[in-house]
């Protein structure tokens, strides 16, 4: 990697060590540190997704015309502010405002943080860039929840707190760190002017007029709603009622998953590079829906107590195989679909399609997971196949470099030959 991307991806690290201090505690710190109640918490999640929701389509234009260095670097300022205030609200309006300011910074950074490593990487070494960039954020994720979970104190609100200004402070770092890149100079739509002198089109119309584009984002809005929007709603619910699992055993499953992702990322990548990404993505589906057919046994079979955690602790680690599977091939897809002066509202709009299935997520299937047990493992199983049927799709939409980057034609190596004038000049001898 050069200095500018090290850069970017240390910043990056830092940021998620933070948010691990909070993201496990935020729901405790609210209804019970600050015994604002369940309501009041349940509000404050669901204002800090709709924060989301509300920056995320005016993120991408402003990407495109300012640059990501200056959006990343008012976002992390952003965070900082919310996350401090956060940390020091006793109210339920504060502790409001507080978590849309929190929500709004953290949901910018992500799609500013994705065009920064587009900008700093080629087509060569963009998938192994993002699959770094996935394994520095879980490793500082399950960093800074291992070490949050030492310093809280339920009974001292100011243990929380203290987790509340590290994680501002790890995004100051991030604004700071990223100051300090050099960005290369990013065409502009001035500067990819058509034929006839004037601007190419741009904006929602051109990204929702690209086929293979709007079929990433189905896809993509699958993926999050099957796996990320289930683990701390519905499949918590299920493995709590269903399988009758202890609540302190899902801490084990999401430490599992996360080993699973930084001990496999690289291992993968080295498999999945130089294949179809489409294909691969379809395999994370089948693989997906073996671990809700595994989690079914965990709460519908007849099998002991200790076959069901350990069926769900196995389910929770196979969603983290299929996860380090799809961090080198799906993000890299955005860039590469993407039309060089529009790369940021292209990552912005894939990041807001990743916020509702996101907030859509937990609405289904925390009800489901508590109540409806086998419709509920059915369900999910079904949507995983769909993932496998829509990654299918979409490869007859990709042409063969951006579904095998790899294919990608490699410069051939040519002696330039210096010749008399005199002389005729033939054609350059390549070295074999």
């Amino acid at each position: 990697m050069g200095a500018a991307l090290r850069r970017i991806q240390l910043g990056s690290a830092l940021s998620a060590f933070g948010l691990g201090f909070t993201v496990p505690y935020l729901y405790v710190y609210v209804a019970q540190v600050r015994d604002l109640g369940a309501g009041t918490a349940g509000v404050v999640l669901a204002v800090f997704a709709m924060a989301a929701l509300a920056v995320l389509p005016f993120t991408g234009r402003t990407i495109d015309r300012r640059g990501p260095l200056p959006v990343l670097i008012v976002a992390s300022g952003t965070a900082a502010v919310g996350a401090c205030a956060l940390g020091l609200s006793d109210g339920v309006t504060s502790a409001v405002l507080s978590a849309a300011v929190l929500g709004a910074g953290t949901a910018v950074m992500q799609p500013a943080l994705a065009t920064m490593l587009v900008r700093c990487s080629s087509s060569a070494t963009r998938t192994r860039a993002f699959a770094m960039q996935f394994f520095l954020q879980n490793l500082g994720l399950g960093i800074g929840g291992l070490v949050g979970g030492q310093l809280v104190d339920v009974e001292r609100p100011s243990s929380f707190t203290v987790l509340f200004l590290v994680e501002a402070a790890m995004f100051v770092v991030l604004g700071v760190v990223a100051a300090t890149v050099r960005m290369p100079r990013a065409p502009s739509l001035a500067d990819t002017a058509l034929a006839d002198g004037t601007a190419p089109k741009a904006g929602l119309r051109v990204l929702l007029s690209h086929r293979a584009m709007v079929q990433l984002c189905v896809l993509g809005f699958v993926i999050f709603f099957a796996c990320y929007g289930q683990f701390e709603s519905g499949l918590a619910a299920y493995g709590t009622e269903a399988a009758g699992i202890d609540p302190s055993t899902l801490g084990i499953a999401l430490a599992a998953n996360t080993a699973v992702i930084v001990a496999a990322q690289f291992v993968v990548l080295r498999l999945v590079e130089r294949r179809s990404r489409s294909r691969v993505i379809a395999w994370v589906g089948l693989i997906w829906a073996f671990a809700w057919i595994v989690a079914g046994y965990a709460g519908l079979g007849n099998g002991s107590q200790t076959m069901a955690t350990a069926a769900m602790i196995s389910t929770y680690a196979l969603f983290g195989l299929g996860e380090a599977m799809l961090s080198p091939t799906v993000a890299p897809l955005v860039a590469d679909l993407a039309p060089e002066a529009m790369v940021g509202q292209y990552n912005s709009a894939f990041a807001l399609v990743k916020q509702l299935a996101l907030a859509v997520g937990p609405a289904v299937g925390g009800p489901m997971g508590a109540a409806l047990h086998g419709p509920y493992i059915v369900t999910f199983v079904l949507f995983s196949l769909g993932i496998t049927v829509l990654a299918l799709r979409l490869g007859r939409q990709l042409t063969p470099v951006q579904d095998r980057p790899s294919l990608a034609a490699v410069p051939s190596r040519v002696v330039a030959v210096s010749l008399p004038d005199s002389e005729p000049a033939t054609a350059p001898t390549a070295v074999r």
